[in-house]
């Protein structure tokens, strides 16, 4: 930990040095909910979000904030190791171009609803859900845009990695949509028993004992499942691609999932309470995680190390330093390709537009890294070959 703030009803707890304004704001908005549980937890990736930074955990008591979770529900990372030792450039050429063939990147999805047993089952009874189901089966298996990846990647243990970043797609957005007007059109009746929150702080809350916060938590359990199982469909896929190039002599093991988009009901400090993980992940001990970094940079698969004060969590990436706009309009695209040039890797920045995901608009993951020794262990440190982006 880098640094304590005690001027809020409740402490904030950093793992970084550095904060920008708007997301230290953030940060003393949720320090003084009410319903705010022992203190907030600021990861060394923190940076600012809509309405909860990115990068930061909360605890509740007795409520759920749907916007702590996101729009991009159970948006997380996925990882796998192969037993290839190299890729010859040839191959790897072969290997992204099948890849953008099979997977739909950006708004782009299938044009033909997905087979219903890619779907997790009991979707019944959920509202939203329910109604854009055949629309997420046409979702199922595409990787989305923004800062969602297909990497392959070189690990120093000698193999070749596979590692995918993506989330709930549509379906994630028209839960969060739905539940958090609800949560805004009934802040009155809410805030009578839990506290009022400010609308202009955008954390309206939903009680978890009343029907709302039963059936938002229902929806964002499916869809955080829906999530893995997109990323485990566009693995399979990528498989599918390297099995026929390698005449199906490859092994896939060390299978590693982790979310960072979500809210669950977990112990801390004696107390049963809500906590929300936005942009942040698990690092109970024993827990093995994913921290990717840019496409100019390493990423590390982790261990945690089950630290209280974080509660339990670490980062989920390097975070970024500038606002997608702000890097369109302030990085130098010849600048940013040559980064990515001299690093060696097979990239996505072809235009002005593709620079909001240039290596020049993140935090440096060897700083996120030494930041956060105290909440994970690195096990594997892996360098990305060549890279898809949404």
């Amino acid at each position: 930990m880098k640094k304590i703030i005690t001027t809020e009803k409740i402490p904030i707890k950093m793992w970084l040095d550095e904060i920008e304004d708007g997301a230290l704001q953030q940060a003393k908005n949720l320090a003084n909910l009410a319903f705010a549980f022992h203190h907030i937890a600021l990861m060394p990736d923190t940076h600012v979000g809509f309405g909860m930074p990115i990068g930061g955990v909360l605890a509740t008591k007795g409520v759920v904030v749907v916007n702590a979770v996101g729009v991009d529900i159970g948006c997380g990372m996925c990882a796998v190791k192969t037993s290839l030792n190299e890729i010859s450039r040839e191959k790897l050429i072969s290997i992204m171009k099948q890849i953008r063939q099979a997977i739909p990147v950006g708004f782009n999805k299938h044009k033909e609803m997905q087979d219903l047993n890619f779907m997790p089952s009991d979707y019944e009874k959920l509202k939203i859900v329910k109604k854009e189901f055949n629309n997420a089966r046409k979702s199922i298996g595409t990787l989305g845009g923004g800062n969602h990846f297909i990497e392959l990647q070189k690990g120093l243990d000698g193999y070749i990695w596979i590692m995918l970043h993506s989330g709930s797609r549509n379906l994630g957005l028209k839960v969060a949509e739905h539940y958090n007007k609800i949560a805004r059109e009934k802040s009155s009746e809410f805030g009578q028993k839990y506290g009022n929150v400010p609308k202009e702080w955008d954390l309206a809350f939903l009680p978890l004992d009343t029907e709302d916060g039963k059936n938002y938590m229902n929806e964002m359990k499916y869809c955080v499942e829906f999530a893995l199982a997109n990323r485990k469909l566009m693995l399979d896929r990528i498989k599918q691609i390297l099995n026929k190039l390698f005449d199906d002599s490859i092994k896939y093991t060390n299978f590693i999932n982790i979310a960072h988009n979500y809210a669950s009901l977990e112990t801390h400090f004696g107390k049963k309470v809500m906590i929300h993980r936005k942009g942040a992940t698990l690092a109970s001990k024993e827990t093995i995680g994913i921290i990717p970094g840019n496409q100019g940079s390493k990423s590390y698969i982790v261990k945690g190390k089950g630290n209280k004060e974080s509660f339990e969590s670490c980062s989920h990436g390097a975070g970024r330093i500038m606002g997608r706009k702000e890097a369109v309009k302030n990085l130098d695209l010849e600048k940013e390709i040559k980064k990515l040039r001299d690093f060696g890797v097979m990239h996505s920045i072809r235009s002005k537009a593709d620079l909001e995901e240039a290596p020049g608009a993140y935090k440096n993951i060897d700083v996120v890294m030494e930041n956060q020794k105290d909440l994970v262990y690195v096990l594997v440190e892996l360098t990305p070959i060549a890279i898809i982006k949404g």
